[in-house]
Formats: structure tokens, C-alpha cells, sequence
């Protein structure tokens, strides 16, 4: 009765050591050699490692906006999507990803990330019969214009100065103006943010879109309220601790 169990165990034995003298000492099995960082060409693997920590996993949005945005991607240029993942935005939380502007990815990897988000992403036709701004300012903007605008497509939910309400956040925010470019707010007003609720161009007033001039001038109002130290972007007006009834003991 117990020499069948002890059979079967020798003859898994023996062909443990067949499978092992297969393959050349020293040598790793046929797949089992890891890929290197500058060779990983996978969409999923690149834009999770990184891109989803901000821009959100499927790209639905973060702490920065939703790439998976059919309107965002039908705007933005390919050739400027690939320039911002490549170098980053200076001074914003867009770091630079090419090896040539200091990052880890190669040309091509870039090239994967960009690609990908368009292709998998982009909406054809969804700007049809739609007059869409440029995705880049033409004109300088007009800040007292800018104002205006503001309280006529952006204030109901955002405020009159822009310092929030129930129904939208503070986009005059010291933190947020000082950490994001004035692209990034053109961006903003433009696409919306569809994963926060908030409309694009077309949609601040039922049957009313923003021009594009309007649009470059509330930027222009909006990056007008960006304090001119970045290195101390709380006013005190804004800091939490201003409000406190005695000063704080300076630290020693």
C-alpha cells in the first residue's frame, strides 16, 4: 500500500533532475530574465509607473486632471504633450521624464506614453460642429477683461474672487496659482475637469461658449492673483495661522 506513494514521489524526483539538466549551468530558464528599465515598452507598465500616481489609474484623474479627457486630448497638440512628459513644466509638480532633461525614460518610451494616451483615449468627432479654442494663447490677455469673465462663466461656482464656494474650489487659491502654469490654467478652463464635475468652454453658460479671448483673459486674471515669492506662496489673508489670537513662539 506504500509503494505507490513512494513510486510516484521518486518519478517527480527524477523528472525534477531531467528539467534541470536541460539547461546549461549558470544559465537562467527561457523567460525568466528581468527586463530592463530603458527596454520596457508596455503602455500599461509606462503610464502606471509613471503618470497614474497624479494624473489617476486609466487616466481618470488625480490630483492632477484626467487624461482620459476626449475633449483635452482633441485640443492638445501631440507634439506639446510629448515636450511636457519629456521636460516637465518648470516651477508646477511636472517633473521631466527624458533622460536627456534628467529623468529615466528613453525617447521611444516617451513616444509610447504619448501615443498611447491619444490613441486609447482621443474621441474622433468629438469637437464636431464646435468653434474650439487654441490650445495655446495667441493674444495677450486683458486682466480687468479677465475679471469680467470670470463673474460671468466661472463665478456661480467658483466665487466671485474665486476663493470657492459649496459647488466649486478656490482656483485663487495662493497654493494652487503658485504650483500650477499659466498653460495649466488655460488647460483647466478650456477641458473642464469632467472627473470633478466641472464643465468645459462650452458649458460655464447654457448655450453661451467662452471665446478664446475670454478665455486667455481670465487666465490672465487668474495668474495675476499668483503672489510674486514662490518659495513663501501663503498670503495672510489665506494662512490658517493668521487667524490664531496669540503668535506663534518662533522656533529656537
Amino acid at each position: 500500500m506504500t509503494r505507490i506513494p513512494y513510486l510516484s514521489a521518486f518519478a517527480v524526483l527524477h523528472l525534477v533532475l531531467l528539467s534541470a539538466c536541460s539547461t546549461p549551468n549558470g544559465q537562467p530558464q527561457k523567460g525568466s530574465e528581468q527586463v530592463a528599465p530603458n527596454q520596457v515598452v508596455d503602455f500599461g507598465t509606462l503610464y502606471a509607473q509613471n503618470c497614474a500616481a497624479c494624473h489617476g489609474a486609466e487616466g481618470r484623474g488625480g490630483a492632477s486632471i484626467a487624461l482620459a479627457n476626449p475633449v483635452y486630448l482633441a485640443i492638445v497638440d501631440e507634439n506639446a504633450m510629448h515636450k511636457v512628459v519629456a521636460n516637465g513644466v518648470r516651477g508646477t509638480s511636472m517633473p521631466a521624464f527624458s533622460q536627456s532633461a534628467g529623468g529615466l525614460l528613453t525617447d521611444e518610451q516617451i513616444n509610447v506614453i504619448t501615443s498611447g494616451i491619444l490613441s486609447r483615449w482621443g474621441r474622433k468627432g468629438i469637437l464636431d460642429g464646435t468653434n474650439p479654442p487654441f490650445y495655446a494663447a495667441k493674444t495677450e490677455g486683458n486682466v480687468d477683461h479677465g475679471k469680467l469673465a470670470f463673474g460671468t462663466y466661472c463665478a456661480s461656482c467658483h466665487g466671485s474672487e474665486g476663493g470657492g464656494t459649496d459647488k466649486g474650489s478656490a482656483i485663487t487659491n495662493d497654493s494652487f496659482v503658485a504650483l500650477v502654469s499659466n498653460q495649466g490654467l488655460r488647460t483647466l478652463v478650456i477641458t473642464g475637469r469632467p472627473e470633478l464635475g466641472a464643465p468645459d468652454w462650452r458649458a460655464n453658460i447654457p448655450g453661451k461658449a467662452m471665446s478664446d479671448q475670454e478665455i486667455t483673459d481670465v487666465v490672465a486674471w487668474l495668474a495675476s492673483r499668483r503672489v510674486q515669492s514662490p518659495g513663501q506662496p501663503y498670503s495672510a489673508s489665506n494662512d490658517p495661522l493668521h487667524h490664531h489670537s496669540e503668535p506663534l513662539e518662533k522656533s529656537k
